[in-house]
C-alpha cells in the first residue's frame, strides 16, 4: 500500500462490517477518533465472555505506519458495570479497560483499502470488512 496513515485514516471512516470465526463485528471509525464496536459471539464456547464483558466497545483509535491501532476505553453494557440501590451506577470494567489501555494496544496491518473494502492481517488469518453505507 502506497498510502499515508492520514489518507488509510480518512478512508475508514464510516461505518463496518466484518466476520471472523467466532464472531461478527461491526465498528464505526468517527472522525473525532473514537470508535464504537459491536461484537456478536457464535462461537458456543465465548458466549460466557460476552455475558460477562457485553457486546458494545468504545474506544479511540488511529493509523501509525499502516497499522490501525484500536485502544480499548470503556465497555457500557459490561455485567461488571454494576448498579447497586445504595451506591452510584459503579463502573468496574470500564475502570479495569481504562487501566489496561495504557499497556495494551489492538494492532492490525492493513493490506489493502479502499472505498469500500479493507484487509487486515490478524495473528491467525487475514479479515475482509465490508463498508456499509
Amino acid at each position: 500500500m502506497n498510502l499515508s496513515d492520514i489518507e488509510i485514516e480518512v478512508l475508514l471512516f464510516g461505518k463496518w462490517r466484518f466476520n471472523t470465526d467466532w464472531e461478527k463485528i461491526s465498528i464505526e471509525f468517527k472522525d473525532d477518533m473514537t470508535y464504537e464496536q459491536s461484537r456478536i459471539q457464535t462461537f458456543i464456547l465465548s458466549k460466557p465472555r460476552e455475558l460477562i464483558t457485553g457486546n458494545k466497545f468504545n474506544g479511540v483509535w488511529y493509523v501509525n505506519d499502516g497499522k490501525l491501532c484500536l485502544i480499548l476505553k470503556t465497555v457500557p453494557k459490561s455485567f461488571l458495570n454494576l448498579q447497586l440501590a445504595i451506591l452510584p451506577k459503579v463502573f468496574l470494567a470500564d475502570m479495569v479497560v481504562s487501566i489496561a489501555s495504557l499497556f495494551l494496544t489492538e494492532k492490525y496491518e492493513l493490506t489493502e483499502i479502499n472505498n469500500s473494502k479493507f484487509i487486515i492481517k490478524d495473528e491467525q488469518q487475514p479479515i475482509v470488512a465490508t463498508k456499509i453505507k
